[in-house]
This record gives C-alpha cells, sequence and structure tokens, in this order.
C-alpha cells in the first residue's frame, strides 16, 4: 500500500515549492528517491509516482515555480536549476531517501531533471530525459533557425503566465495574423510574461555547454514523431556519462495513448524500471540504443553516435516551384498544389531497414535573401496503389545571394522503418510547412517578426540522400530482452 504526505521546500527567496512524496512499507525506512517536477500538476503524476513507490523507491512529485500549489511568477526556464537543487536539498533532509537520488522528467520536466542534474550534485546517480523540451530556443525554432508557430501559440496562451492553464482556445483564425508575434495578443489580450523573450533566446541553451561534463548515466527517451525527437538523439550524442536511447514510433505523449504500439505491447515504465535499478546497482558503461523499426515493435540497436549509410541519387521530377507565403503549402494536408513544390524519386531500392536521421543534401537557387526549405520523405511500396507512407519531414532556414546557386544540409529527425524491396522515397520540397511553421516572409526579415510577405521562385538542381541503412534484421532485439537490454 502506497502513502502520500506534503514535502513544501521554501527557497532562499520564501518561494514555496509544493511537492507530494509516495512510498510504502515502513514510515521512516530511507529509499533510493525519483524526483520529477513538473509544470503540468503534480497530481497528475500521483499514478506514476506510486508505481515507482511500488518498485521500491520514494518519489516525489513537485509542482514548478508559480504552477499549481507553487507560489512565486512562473517563468519559463528560469528557476530550474536551483529550485530543483533547494527540492533535492530537502528530499534528503527529510530521511526519506537514502542518499541516492535519479531525476526523471517528460517534456519540460526532462528540462527541469537536467538542469539539476547538470549542478553535480553527489546525490544524483541517473537522470532520466524522456521527450525532452530542453529550452526556449529549442522549443521555438528548430535546428537550422526555422520558427514553430502553431504549438508555441497553443502552449503559451494556455501556459504562459498563469498558474493553472488557461482552457484551451481556439486560435487557428488568428495564425494568418502579421506579425506572428501578435498571435497572442489578439488571443488573449495580452502576451503572456516572456512570449517576446521566447523568439529572441539563442537556438541552443546553455545547457549545451553543460552536457559533456555530466558523469552520471541517462536514459534519453523519443518518440520518431515527437516534435522534439532530433533534440533527444542530439542530447544522447553530447552527454558525457554512460547513455541510453530509446527512440520508438511515438508522438509526444509516448505511449499514454497507443499501449500496443510500445515494446511489443509492453509499456515503456518496464524500461524506466530496469534502467533505474541498473543505475543505483551497476551503473552501465559505454552508449547504446534502440530503435523501433516499424510500429509493431520489432526492436533494432543503433548506434548513437554514428550509422552506416547509403549515397542515394534522387532524380528530379519537378524542379521548379514558387513558395507563396499568401498560399504556403500547408503542414496539416498531406498534399501540395503542383506549382508550390519541387519533387523528387529515387529508384528502387533493395530491401533494408532505415534507422536513424537521413541526410539530405540539396543544390537549389532562390530569388530572396532569406528562404525555408522543407522537406517531406514518403515511401511508396511497389505493387500498392494506396498513398505513399510518410517517413519524416525536415526544415530549415537558409540566408541566400538571390540567383546564385547554394548546397543545403538538411538533417531529419531519426526514423525506424523497415523497406520492401522495391520501395522508392518520394521527397518533397516545399517553402512552408505552415501552420506548423511560421511563414518566411522572403525578404530577409524574421519570420516571427514578418509584417510583409512576397513569393520566392525556387530552383532545385540536384537532391542526394544519405540513408541510415541496414540490413533487413540486423542487430534485431527481442521485445523481452529490452528490458535486460537496457541494464
Amino acid at each position: 500500500m502506497t502513502t502520500t504526505e506534503h514535502l513544501d521546500t521554501t527557497t532562499a527567496d520564501g518561494t514555496t515549492l509544493a511537492a507530494t512524496l509516495v512510498r510504502t512499507g515502513a514510515p521512516h525506512t530511507p529509499r533510493p528517491a525519483v524526483l520529477i517536477r513538473t509544470p503540468y500538476d503534480r497530481a497528475a503524476l500521483l499514478p506514476e509516482a506510486a508505481g515507482w513507490a511500488r518498485a521500491g523507491f520514494a518519489c516525489l512529485v513537485g509542482d514548478v515555480r508559480g504552477r499549481h500549489g507553487s507560489t512565486g511568477r512562473f517563468l519559463p526556464y528560469r528557476h530550474e536549476a536551483a529550485d530543483g537543487t533547494a527540492v533535492l536539498e530537502h528530499l534528503l533532509d527529510t530521511g526519506a531517501c537514502d542518499g541516492r537520488v535519479l531525476l526523471a522528467g517528460a517534456s519540460y520536466g526532462a528540462h527541469c531533471a537536467l538542469t539539476t542534474a547538470l549542478t553535480h550534485h553527489p546525490a544524483v546517480r541517473g537522470v532520466l530525459a524522456a521527450v525532452p523540451a530542453l529550452g526556449p530556443g529549442e522549443t521555438a525554432r528548430e535546428k537550422g533557425g526555422a520558427a514553430r508557430l502553431a504549438c508555441r501559440v497553443g502552449w503559451w496562451t494556455e501556459h504562459g503566465g498563469t498558474a493553472r492553464p488557461r482552457p484551451p482556445r481556439e486560435h487557428g483564425e488568428h495564425l494568418p495574423a502579421l506579425p506572428p508575434t501578435d498571435i497572442p495578443r489578439r488571443v488573449l489580450g495580452t502576451a503572456p510574461p516572456g512570449w517576446d523573450a521566447l523568439w529572441r533566446a539563442p537556438e541552443r541553451s546553455p545547457l549545451w555547454e553543460e552536457l559533456a561534463r555530466a558523469r552520471v548515466p541517462l536514459l534519453a527517451v523519443g518518440g520518431t514523431g515527437d516534435p522534439f525527437a532530433a533534440h533527444t538523439l542530439d542530447l544522447a550524442r553530447a552527454w558525457g556519462g554512460p547513455v541510453r536511447l530509446l527512440m520508438g514510433p511515438w508522438g509526444h505523449t509516448l505511449d499514454a495513448r497507443a499501449p500496443g504500439t510500445a515494446l511489443a505491447g509492453r509499456r515503456i515504465g518496464a524500461c524506466y524500471l530496469a534502467w533505474a535499478r541498473a543505475a543505483l546497482t551497476a551503473p552501465p558503461t559505454g552508449r547504446r540504443s534502440l530503435i523501433a523499426v516499424d510500429p509493431r515493435g520489432a526492436w533494432r540497436r543503433l548506434d548513437a553516435g554514428a550509422a552506416p549509410t547509403r549515397g542515394v541519387p534522387a532524380p528530379l521530377d519537378r524542379g521548379e516551384f514558387t513558395a507563396d507565403p499568401h498560399r504556403p503549402v500547408r503542414s496539416d494536408t498531406p498534399t501540395a498544389h503542383p506549382t508550390s513544390t519541387a519533387e523528387a524519386r529515387t529508384g528502387p531500392l533493395p530491401a533494408g531497414e532505415l534507422r536513424g536521421p537521413l541526410h539530405l543534401h540539396l543544390s537549389v537557387t532562390a530569388d530572396a535573401p532569406d528562404a525555408d526549405w522543407s522537406v517531406r520523405v514518403l515511401a511508396e511500396a511497389p505493387g500498392t496503389s494506396g498513398p505513399a507512407r510518410p517517413l519524416t519531414h525536415a526544415i530549415a532556414r537558409y540566408r541566400h545571394a538571390p540567383g546564385r546557386p547554394r548546397r543545403l544540409h538538411l538533417r531529419t529527425p531519426a526514423v525506424g522503418a523497415a523497406l520492401a524491396p522495391g520501395t522508392r522515397l518520394r521527397i518533397q520540397i516545399a517553402g512552408h510547412h505552415w501552420p506548423a511553421h511560421a511563414r518566411n516572409p522572403h525578404t530577409g526579415a524574421d519570420p516571427v517578426r514578418a509584417r510583409h510577405l512576397l513569393p520566392s521562385r525556387r530552383t532545385v538542381h540536384q537532391v542526394r540522400l544519405g540513408l541510415p541503412w541496414y540490413p533487413p534484421g540486423s542487430d534485431s532485439v527481442h521485445p523481452r530482452d529490452i528490458p535486460e537490454e537496457l541494464t
């Protein structure tokens, strides 16, 4: 039977950080502890905390500053390292913890865990970071600079500057507004605190400079359909301590909405627990990764640092198009008007498995000083008449000397896919991916502050792919072995 108790922390500036401690057994028996901090209400995480408690851990779940039960002002990403350390110290002082702490969290909570770990507190024995939203710049812009729009407007109008979430609001009618930075003001009547600073944030927060100095084990968990999947892979590569990387066919909620897609029907918590026990008793060494190559749970090992590549040319079916921000290619529809995209196809490919990021090398010309390049990759299986299967998407912003050819390199998030023999890959190239991303105005202005939009004429001269190609079935992992593999 689990028990719960309040364990609030008062910081040096007088802020009260609300938390709930969940454990089983004798109340005075110290146990290894899991610390989770969230802006999304600690009450929602009590079932997870009870699961940790039944497995022999004390689990402390806390609200971040300014959210739900905690006092102060919620300024996203501002106070998490110091506040996390204060909560950790309080946990140790209670005697509920035996001196060994694992830091865990998903999305914003992963940032909380990582920044606390990077203070190098001696009690921290490992970090579990799932679908990490690592900082303001990382959430605001893609790697390569393209500005995210719909998801940022949605998050900030729901959570920005408020202790409790606002009811989700219909903001779709406001998304075409210019400049895009005015959209929250149109939805809420005012911009939430931190919204304008979000768009001045560097693409990478200072956290990245510290990752190489980490020494404790890390379990990094991502979904191939998660918008932050590329950062999950980069986190695993940059971490200085032992790493386990788990990439599966999930979105940002992992297996919460589709448990049958996780680990051949097993819940992801089994892997969390196996890793946690190993981190405390026999810390893993080196780097090891797993990735799912199809939604049915065919798991393979992957080297997080590198992967075999197969260079594949993709002859152009159509090389010229107009990127018109008044009629952008939409992110929420599978097709685009032919005049809005260029298109290329590979020849038939041998049977194989893609495990990792795809690298797209383009030779292009644009008549604008600044342009976004959006690439969708789809798989066309032989002998099928249905729609092509979407594999991945990438978008990046580039400066151009108008009219002069230049070479581009786009890297997609990690892909897991089995290719039947004869499969062709279709590449759709566009200048916009709206409303997921703000429309590039083609004037040289930052897309989030643009007030005027111009069309841009584009030419794609050449397309070549670098595929993370592996022989079919190589490095296979049986689903029953996955938790042991992570130990």
